[in-house]
């Protein structure tokens, strides 16, 4: 049985590798991802009945491994030198004078690259496979990460063809999608978003836990050959230009960024430069600029390099937006979770086509580092384009008087303690029944993705527990017309509307529920994965740390969070009222993992969803596609499958086209739910 089941597993690593290379380097896909997705399935269960057979090229190391307790130290053969910059044209072609005068005879042309904004890495491999992954560091020496690249499935295992010895650089980062659901989930269990893709993706590499980063969905593009030795088509001897470096690393399997281009000059060079920058907010990675290369082994060699940079590259980079403003205070927010996050309320201004009055200063420390006081004027940006932030304090322009923050020892909404744990950056109120606290958990309850109560919107949340006629979600359920009817903005038309929608929230589907109950770190996502995979309230109460780690995308911070959540005695007794209230806690049958999922047109696509459906509203379409195994996207991008575009579908439908990602209207949509 072994000898066939180790045929087997030898032809799914053949095909998975030559399929791998097709997606991620040739761009040119020959199966589906869900295809792909079955040959993965496939491997790791014949390794799972044959653990001998698993060797260092196989995909199912990508899941991550064990906890690391520490990253080793690793000399670069040749430090990773940084780049100087150039912000002009005119720096620019300063740059090219002092090339010129560096190189002496001889006419350089020149690669063009964009500048992803990432975390540099240094892959080496022996025999063709995977040997280490190391990070910059300072240039010289770098921590060694190689469990965290494994899992990042741009980066080959195994290479197509061997090497005795090879050695390439590139950029690891996180793609605006992943870094926009994440964010969104960190946001729905209570934590602090990332401030832009680059900070998320250089956190994702160092993490312990490799299975941490392989839910990170990072990826690469490789910029440079820095070795190779022992590939019989290319004798390390040779000198390679640049652009065929590129090709050669293509050749054996890494994915390098297809829109790298050649110029012949600066003037090439100059309007390659700003088709970019046109491009740029439609990719679907961060770029800051462009990275300017001499093309040619022996102009670079005469070029040489500084202390810190080589002569022959420069960075050119894109302005970021930023602008002044002065803070006229900072004030402390209570979250759900209990969270106290000090936010900076500014003079408003406008900023990448928005207009800016707040801005989050996260914690204590970072205030405090930032040394941020009312009346400073600040600088401010959008980190990743998307969160506004301080980036610093003007000095010079700060007040007579002005004084440092000093973050409360009291919650400002209940003045119970604020306490920070050993190990935490933020402080939290100790107090579990805070008015702050009971607003937003009841608005969160009561969300669109949560139990979807419309009509409770947070005037009327604030008016309800001022009055105490709730406290927490349960007492919805025990709300009287006329106790609605009587408050503020209210009537008895406005009221039976809502006791109309508290009580058709009753039947909602599981996952709802898991969702509303405010479960910190359990997002939308996992509460589908949770409802679909355990089955009821009742049996997730009861399961093991173990168990719930064995779903897929549950980590261990996850399920610790469920199993502490359901150990304190207050959110017990809240079960048991909502039980009693009549609340579904059950599983419905559309929710279970069937095999209707693999069957299902969207199983394993991402789809994008944009324009108005006249059938159905935005949250019933995805609610739709994820209940048949897809997963919503909320941008368009090469990994993009397919794009549901109904009325006034704008730009997603004509970018998807452009790409030659399949799109579909309303009418084909609604047959592909029929069948």
């Amino acid at each position: 049985m072994s000898g066939k089941a180790g045929e087997r597993a030898a032809e799914l690593k053949r095909q998975i590798a030559y399929h791998r290379k097709r997606y991620y380097v040739d761009d040119d896909p020959e199966i589906s991802d869900a295809e792909y997705d079955a040959l993965e399935r496939e491997l790791r269960k014949i390794e799972e009945a044959h653990p001998e057979l698993i060797t260092e090229d196989s995909p199912s190391l990508r899941v991550g491994g064990e906890p690391a307790e520490g990253f080793p130290a690793f000399r670069h053969a040749s430090p990773l030198l940084s780049l100087d910059n150039a912000y002009s044209e005119e720096e620019l072609r300063e740059w090219q004078t002092r090339l010129a005068r560096a190189i002496g005879e001889g006419t350089p042309t020149y690669v063009v690259e964009p500048k992803v904004d990432g975390l540099s890495i240094s892959i080496h491999y022996h025999d063709g496979l995977l040997e280490r992954g190391v990070t910059r560091g300072d240039g010289q020496v770098g921590e060694v990460v190689t469990a965290n690249v494994r899992t990042i499935r741009s980066i080959p295992l195994r290479l197509v063809r061997p090497a005795a010895s090879l050695e390439a650089r590139g950029e690891i980062f996180m793609p605006r999608t992943a870094f926009e659901e994440l964010n969104r989930l960190r946001q729905e269990s209570g934590e602090p978003p990332f401030a832009n893709p680059r900070n998320a993706a250089a956190g994702a590499v160092r993490l312990l836990d490799p299975k941490i980063t392989a839910s990170r969905r990072l990826d690469c593009f490789f910029y440079a050959l820095a070795a190779i030795e022992g590939d019989p088509e290319r004798p390390s001897s040779v000198e390679l230009p640049h652009d065929e470096a590129l090709s050669v690393m293509r050749e054996l399997g890494l994915r390098t960024n297809p829109l790298n281009a050649g110029c012949n000059d600066l003037d090439e060079v100059l309007s390659y430069v700003e088709r970019l920058r046109a491009m740029r907010d439609g990719l679907d990675y961060e770029i800051d600029g462009v990275v300017v290369k001499v093309n040619e082994p022996e102009l670079r060699a005469r070029a040489g390099a500084t202390s810190k940079f080589p002569r022959w590259a420069v960075a050119m980079k894109y302005p970021a937006e930023q602008v002044t403003t002065s803070v006229r205070q900072i004030v402390v927010q209570v979250g759900r979770t209990g969270k106290l996050t000090p936010v900076a309320e500014l003079d408003p201004v406008q900023l990448a086509g928005t207009t800016v009055s707040r801005a989050t200063l996260h914690n204590e420390d970072e205030v405090a580092r930032k040394d941020v006081r009312v009346g400073d004027t600040v600088l401010i940006e959008k980190a990743g384009e998307i969160i506004p932030q301080v980036v610093r304090v003007v000095p010079t322009r700060r007040p007579k008087g002005a004084k440092p923050f000093r973050m409360p020892g009291a919650c400002p909404v209940c003045g119970s303690d604020a306490v920070r744990e050993e190990g935490e950056v933020a402080r939290y109120c100790s107090n579990v029944a805070c008015p702050a606290q009971s607003r937003e958990k009841l608005l969160h309850y009561a969300s669109r993705t949560g139990m979807d109560i419309q009509g409770l919107g947070e005037a009327l949340v604030v008016q309800l527990t001022e009055k105490q006629l709730v406290r927490d979600v349960a007492d919805l359920y025990k709300l009287q017309p006329e106790e609605l009817a009587a408050l503020e903005r209210m009537g008895d038309k406005s009221a039976a509307n809502l006791i109309a929608q508290i009580g058709a929230s009753r039947t909602n589907p599981l996952h709802r529920l898991i969702y509303g109950l405010g479960i910190r770190h359990v997002g939308e996502r996992a509460a589908r994965i949770l409802a679909g995979s355990i089955g009821s309230l009742a049996a997730l109460a009861q399961a093991a740390v173990d168990d719930l780690v064995a779903l897929d995308e549950i980590g261990s911070k996850t399920a610790e969070a469920i199993q502490r959540f359901f150990a304190q005695a207050a959110n017990r007794d809240l079960i048991e009222r909502l039980t009693n209230a009549g609340i579904n806690t059950e599983a419905l049958p559309e929710e279970k993992t069937t095999a209707r999922e693999t069957e299902s047109p969207f199983s394993g696509k991402t789809v994008v969803i944009t324009g108005t459906l006249p059938h159905h509203t935005r949250d019933e379409a995805k609610t739709e596609v994820e209940s048949r195994g897809g997963r919503i996207s909320g941008s368009v991008s090469k990994k993009t499958d397919l794009v549901i575009a109904g009325e006034a579908a704008g730009s997603k439908g004509k970018k998807a086209q452009d790409l030659g990602i399949r799109v579909i209207d309303a009418k084909e949509f609604d047959q592909m739910l029929e069948n």
